[in-house]
């Protein structure tokens, strides 16, 4: 049950509700019944959706969004938890051990990184936007990348500028989003159109919370260069179409961020010949 400062404001706020729910749920009802009665029972429907209005944020006055018996509590730093906490370092550290298989330049006290040594740099009541990275690679220091940790739930078009007007001032084309959930459709929309000029990679937290590429049954994947590329084609006189396919949505290629008409050389182990090499074509 939310608390109002004036008795003037509740009534403003009860009015407000009551007009969306005889306007959203009154076509429900049965014939011959008052407003709500059909939906959830009569008067008790109207305090049901009152007390569960903290779905329906956006009906509620502006001063109740970040107000709370007097207090802003919005822009309040909290103090995340201990599962919360292990979920970041764990997750931070997949995501610089992916840079570096990718050839960016990270050093080994960033990618084996402890957990006190993570808690020591970002504090207890760190934000995921602390969290951001940017790399460039070993061999060209011009071409880098940046590592967003958006602190909202479910990331919106809003989010999705601000990061591309930041790439754009400084003259950054690749990035990595970590999100708790899935973009919103208009997102998605924006990485798409953007696509053409702004590389944008999409990961879930849920998929950084362990390295694939570490799992025993993952056998080791190494991304040839254009010239190893030429060669293969030439000593086995093939096509690189003819070559077996690794799709551009497999979890291995998007951990190595590979981009179509790449070839990676997968080495398994075998228990005849010592080890067993194939090539993949990425489309």
């Amino acid at each position: 049950m939310r608390f109002f400062s004036r008795v003037e404001e509740y009534k403003d706020y009860t009015q407000t509700i009551a007009s969306r729910f005889t306007a959203t749920f009154s076509r429900r009802r049965k014939p011959g019944s008052r407003a709500g009665e059909g939906f959830l029972g009569g008067g008790s429907a109207f305090f049901s959706y009152l007390h569960r209005d903290h779905q329906y944020s956006y009906l509620r006055p502006k001063a109740f969004r970040s107000t709370l018996f007097g207090r802003n509590l919005v822009s309040r730093k909290m103090t995340l938890g201990e599962e919360e906490i292990t979920r970041l370092w764990r997750i931070g550290k997949t995501v610089y051990q992916m840079l570096r298989d990718r050839g960016y330049l990270v050093v080994e006290s960033e990618d084996k990184i402890s957990k006190h040594q993570f808690i020591s740099k970002h504090g207890q009541n760190m934000k995921r936007e602390d969290l951001t990275i940017q790399k460039s690679k070993k061999n060209d220091s011009m071409d880098k990348i940046y590592v967003f940790f958006p602190e909202e739930a479910k990331v919106g078009v809003k989010t999705m500028k601000t990061y591309i007007n930041r790439m754009k001032t400084e003259n950054v084309f690749r990035a990595i989003l970590v999100v708790q959930q899935n973009l919103t459709p208009f997102a998605k929309t924006c990485v798409a159109e953007m696509s053409s000029k702004f590389q944008l990679e999409v990961f879930l937290e849920a998929e950084l919370l362990v390295n694939i590429k570490d799992h025993v049954l993952v056998p080791t994947h190494e991304v040839l260069t254009n010239e190893e590329k030429k060669t293969l084609l030439e000593r086995y006189t093939v096509k690189e179409t003819q070559l077996p396919r690794i799709q551009l949505t497999d979890p291995i290629a998007r951990y190595y961020g590979l981009k179509r008409g790449q070839v990676v050389k997968i080495i398994r182990p075998s228990e005849t010949a010592g080890r067993y090499v194939t090539y993949r074509y990425v489309v």
